[in-house]
């Protein structure tokens, strides 16, 4: 077995977790980035989600490097892509022109752009990135992480890494159980929380949200691109969703729960007028912003309340029930495909399917054209010095009062309160928030003092996750963490004391504001 030390090592290579080493290799600080795929970025890139972000990205409430990251992207369609001088020459160019985002693209976009903000660091050996490694086990001692194992996805090699401080940038805070960390899954019960919309009676820690195995998928008009039948359309075919309050019918159909009102929400495949089509919600290639010989065929990115995956919980479960579950995951999103080829209703009332339709292996980075990982919406949360629940951010929650602010931002976000429907039966909560802080004390575990959360597993609570859980903000969660972890290096403090002394608290927020991290939001 292998053995190496750094300062910091950061456990998961996704969107957190790449912020979190750019922050901490700015300081000088050496750095290990583990990954268990061989793309970087996750929602951004392994898991294909176009960016889920607020109505003032363009002009403020995210820190500097993620705005560099969504320019370099832009100017990577500009340098490498076919585009029309319209899009070429367009400041706030949306390569796929979808309607959740204004930067659908596709994602080896985002691997090309993070390689190169992370090359100079690579260069000079502050910056080590390993891929195809997961963790497997963990060394404590006296409250500290001492080193973390290893297992090379490749090889079945064991290597061990020693660290300063480590960061858990999982999609599943996988670190948290495998250290001994206090952390909590699921819904927390109102009696704990005081939550509006929390579970009333006991906590639920079932009660997690949906994942899904997301997909390109692109439309050739004149082809005839139908998959084999999946080993498991049958049962998704005619599968009934029982959930509180109810789905409107069978899963594979073009109504589905509209999150907000609960009522049946009609949808279409492409733009008739007649409701919502599903193709520009996350198309991630438009024709119209490319030049007329060379403009391929749309494609779109199907993250779609029909491929959604919510029979069972991974997490916290023996190893061969959760791939159990990743598999129906994976069967459900080929089924929703193969019926889309082949059953779906026609608004013309006379056809059925869209043989046209065809998966995008080029695009996934993968061989069978599905995501390489799942998108996660929910991961395990850390028991933290400080929580923030909805009663700090949910409008309603607030009664009118203004938004809960915080004397140790360090950092802001904004998303409703979007939780998709989860493992225990409970169908959407979709709630209004306002733009928010991100406080130091939600990524401070109680007890152990060197390990940090780097994305999704801060102390928000179930509620809050919903909101807390999107691109710019894990990236501003992780950057927060990287420098966080850098500076008490260098000042040989443990992290609780940066939000206990007034002193370092200050220096801390003046290393923020010059890193480029918003930690307030202007009035708006």
């Amino acid at each position: 077995m292998s053995e190496q030390k750094t300062d910091i090592l950061i456990v998961g290579g996704g969107t957190g977790g790449c912020a979190a080493a750019l922050a901490a290799a700015s300081m000088g600080k050496k750095v290990v980035l583990t990954e268990e795929t061989d793309w970087i970025g996750g929602q951004f890139t392994s898991q294909i989600v176009p960016p889920d972000e607020h109505q003032w990205i363009e002009q403020f409430g995210c820190t500097r490097r993620y705005r560099q990251l969504r320019d370099g992207v832009r100017n990577y369609y500009r340098e490498h892509y076919p585009l029309t001088p319209a899009a070429r020459h367009d400041s706030h160019l949306n390569p796929g022109l979808g309607s959740v985002s204004r930067l659908c693209h596709e994602p080896r976009v985002s691997v090309a752009v993070l390689d190169q903000m992370m090359a100079f660091y690579r260069s000079i050996g502050l910056l080590r990135i390993l891929l195809f490694r997961k963790p497997a086990s963990a060394e404590t001692a006296h409250d500290r992480v001492r080193a973390v194992t290893f297992k090379n996805l490749l090889t079945a090699q064991r290597e061990t890494i020693k660290a300063t401080y480590v960061l858990d940038a999982t999609e599943l805070g996988d670190l948290l159980p495998m250290t001994g960390a206090e952390y909590v899954s699921g819904a927390e019960s109102r009696d704990e929380t005081g939550e509006p919309h929390a579970v009333a009676g006991q906590a639920q820690p079932e009660n997690v949200q949906s994942f899904t195995w997301c997909f390109p998928m692109g439309y050739d008009p004149d082809g005839e691109h139908v998959i084999d039948k999946p080993a498991q359309y049958d049962q998704w075919r005619n599968y009934i969703p029982s959930l509180n309050p109810p789905w409107p019918g069978k899963l594979l159909d073009w109504s589905y729960t509209h999150p907000i009102t609960s009522k049946p929400n009609p949808s279409t495949l492409f733009p008739d007028n007649s409701a919502r089509d599903l193709w520009t919600y996350r198309r991630l290639r438009a024709r119209q912003n490319y030049l007329s010989e060379l403009a391929p065929h749309e494609i779109t990115l199907v993250n779609w309340p029909q491929n959604d995956y919510w029979k069972g919980n991974i997490i916290d479960k023996p190893e061969p029930e959760a791939e159990r579950y990743l598999e129906e995951s994976r069967q459900l999103s080929l089924s929703f495909l193969y019926w889309l080829q082949t059953e779906a209703p026609r608004p013309d009332g006379e056809k059925t399917g869209y043989p046209g339709l065809y998966l995008c292996p080029e695009i996934s980075g993968t061989g069978n054209g599905l995501a390489k990982y799942p998108y996660i919406r929910e991961s395990r949360r850390i028991r933290a010095v400080f929580t923030v629940t909805e009663n700090h951010v949910g409008i309603e929650a607030r009664n009118g009062r203004s938004v809960e602010t915080f004397n140790d931002s360090v950092g802001i976000g904004f998303y409703r309160i979007d939780l998709h429907p989860s493992a225990n039966g409970a169908n959407y909560i979709d709630i209004a928030s306002s733009p928010f802080q991100i406080p130091l004390g939600a990524l401070l575990p109680v007890r152990v003092e060197n390990l940090l959360p780097a994305c999704k597993n801060i102390g928000t609570t179930h509620i809050t996750n919903g909101c807390y859980r999107l691109h710019p903000v894990e990236w501003n969660i992780g950057e927060a963490a990287g420098l966080l972890a850098a500076f008490v290096i260098s000042r040989q403090v443990p992290p609780r004391a940066v939000r206990e002394r007034p002193e370092l608290s200050e220096d801390f927020q003046k290393l923020l504001f010059a890193q480029g991290v918003e930690t307030t939001w202007p009035k708006i």
